[in-house]
């Protein structure tokens, strides 16, 4: 019973992580209240916490699971959590630890992000943006950190006052990003001078033109239509007033129509 208890709140934890911090947060720590000593537990409240801006929680839960497991794949995360922290110096220690050598390419992808990042807080950009240079940036196919990569330089870029090249590579980022889960698309646009209400403002008005003119081309058919059959009913009285007309070809007179005998009628009563 227990066990079922913590595993439905890791799920709902993993399920609500991005739509919902707050509320993966209070499952993962559900979760770990019932069960301390599983690393599962910890590792999910400590990203649950990560992302929901909690970092020093973050950072003892994540050592925690690392205490029982023995496995550094958080580990650009911790690093981030010291810069959350305010503590950049000590994100850069953690990028040039042995630690670091050990992980995966998608995990040193990460801490470079996060080591460029805290290049940045202690005001050195151009630092941050050769940390982020290399063959990494135009892989022959997109990884999955791909954009995340192209993201972070770009904006070293812009913040050394590079702003066209930054503009390139938030363009390349978004290329290669078709969720929009950087956010590129919506940099660019506010490059551009444009909020990213704006943008969708300008779609939809699209949208509403070609309803509209989808909208007009039924009206002309239908208007159209009307008037095929109205000329079709004016050929049928035609027709009818033809067949009215006397073999001399002379229209009927009142009388002939039968209206006079009732008049006639009307006068010798």
């Amino acid at each position: 019973m227990k066990a079922e208890l913590v595993g439905g709140h890791l799920v709902m934890a993993g399920r609500l992580v991005d739509e919902d911090p707050e509320k993966a947060y209070a499952h993962a720590r559900a979760a770990q209240q019932l069960a301390p000593r599983l690393a599962a537990t910890r590792e999910a409240l400590g990203l649950a916490a990560y992302l929901s801006d909690r970092y020093a929680e973050a950072l003892s839960e994540l050592r925690a699971a690392r205490r029982i497991t023995g496995s550094n794949h958080q580990w650009a995360v911790m690093a981030d959590c010291e810069r959350g922290l305010g503590r950049p110096e000590k994100a850069l220690e953690m990028a040039q630890a042995p630690e670091a050598k050990e992980l995966d390419k998608a995990t040193q992808i990460e801490l470079r992000i996060v080591a460029a990042g805290a290049r940045r807080d202690l005001g050195q950009p151009d630092a941050a943006v050769v940390l982020l240079q290399g063959a990494d940036l135009t892989p022959a196919q997109p990884e999955p950190w791909t954009a995340r990569l192209r993201y972070a330089y770009a904006e070293a870029l812009l913040e050394t006052g590079r702003e066209e090249e930054a503009r390139e590579w938030f363009a390349r980022a978004s290329e290669v990003d078709p969720e929009g889960l950087t956010g590129a698309g919506e940099r660019l646009a506010e490059l551009d001078g444009l909020t990213f209400d704006e943008v969708e403002e300008e779609f939809d008005e699209d949208e509403v033109d070609d309803e509209f003119e989808g909208a007009d081309d039924e009206l002309d058919e239908e208007d159209e239509e009307d008037d095929d059959e109205l000329d079709e009913e004016f050929d049928d009285e035609d027709d009818l007033e033809a067949d009215e007309e006397h073999e001399d070809g002379a229209p009927r007179s009142a009388a002939e129509e039968g209206v006079g005998p009732h008049l006639e009628n009307d006068e010798e009563q």
